[in-house]
C-alpha cells in the first residue's frame, strides 16, 4: 500500500470517528465539484480543528482569506454565536456564488459575508471600516501573497488573536531552497516572517492526509 493510500485511509477513519456524515458540508463539497472547482479545500478533520480553535478562543469575529467553495467557511461559522460575524474574501465571483449558496444551505448566511475581489484590495477597506479586531484569521489563498496577508492579519488582530495559515509545507517544497515556484517562495518568506515576528508566538505542524504531505502554521498574537 502506498503512503498516500495509507494517509487517505487514516483520514477516512478519523472522519468516521470524529466528523460523522454531515449533509450541509457534503453538499458544499458536491457543489464545488459540480462547479468544476479544484479539490483543494481543507480535509474534514482539519475543518473540525478550525471550528474547535474558534470555539476554544471564544471567537466572535473571524476573517478568512480565500473562500473557495465555502467548506472551511461553514466549519468556522458554526463556532460563532448568533451575533458573531465572519468575513470571507474570495477573488473569484464564480467561486463566491457557489460558496454563498452552500453557506445559505447550511443556515449560516446571517453571520457570513463574502466579499468578492482581490484580498489585498479588500483588506485596507476592512481596516477603515473598523469591524475588527478579529479573534481568528484563516489564511488559505494564493501563497505568494502570504507575507502580505500575515501583515494585514497582524494589523487586524488583538492580543490573543489566532492566525492560522494552511499549506505551509507544499509537499516538502518548503525545503527546496532552489525552487523558483512563486507559491513556495511566498510560503518560505511567510514562515520566516512569522518566525521572526516578536508580536506572536507560533509553530508549524506538518500533516499527511488525503490531501498529501503538507502542514499548517498557528500563530497567537501576544503583543501589539
Amino acid at each position: 500500500m502506498s503512503d498516500q493510500q495509507t494517509w487517505t485511509d487514516v483520514d477516512a477513519n478519523i472522519a468516521d470517528l470524529f466528523v460523522h456524515p454531515d449533509p450541509e458540508l457534503d453538499a458544499a463539497l458536491e457543489a464545488s465539484k459540480t462547479a468544476g472547482m479544484p479539490a483543494i479545500e481543507i480535509a474534514p478533520s482539519h475543518g473540525k480543528l478550525l471550528m474547535l480553535l474558534a470555539m476554544v478562543g471564544g471567537a466572535h469575529r473571524i476573517l478568512e482569506i480565500g473562500t473557495l467553495g465555502g467548506y472551511s467557511t461553514i466549519w468556522m461559522a458554526r463556532a460563532l454565536p448568533p451575533d458573531g460575524r465572519l468575513i470571507s474574501l474570495e477573488a473569484s465571483a464564480d467561486h463566491a456564488k457557489v460558496a454563498a449558496a452552500s453557506i445559505e444551505n447550511a443556515g449560516l448566511s446571517d453571520r457570513v459575508e463574502i466579499r468578492v475581489g482581490p484580498a489585498l484590495g479588500a483588506l485596507p477597506k476592512i481596516a477603515k471600516e473598523d469591524v475588527g479586531p478579529f479573534d481568528l484569521v484563516f489564511i488559505d489563498a494564493d501563497k505568494e501573497n502570504n507575507p502580505a496577508y500575515f501583515d494585514w492579519a497582524l494589523k487586524l488582530s488583538r492580543p490573543g488573536t489566532m492566525i492560522v495559515a494552511d499549506n505551509v509545507v507544499r509537499y516538502g517544497g518548503l525545503m527546496d531552497d532552489a525552487s523558483e515556484e512563486p507559491s513556495v517562495k511566498g510560503m518560505r518568506s511567510f514562515m520566516e516572517m512569522v518566525a521572526n515576528e516578536p508580536r506572536v508566538s507560533a509553530t508549524a505542524i506538518q500533516t499527511v492526509s488525503l490531501k498529501g504531505h503538507d502542514g499548517f502554521a498557528l500563530a497567537v498574537v501576544t503583543g501589539e
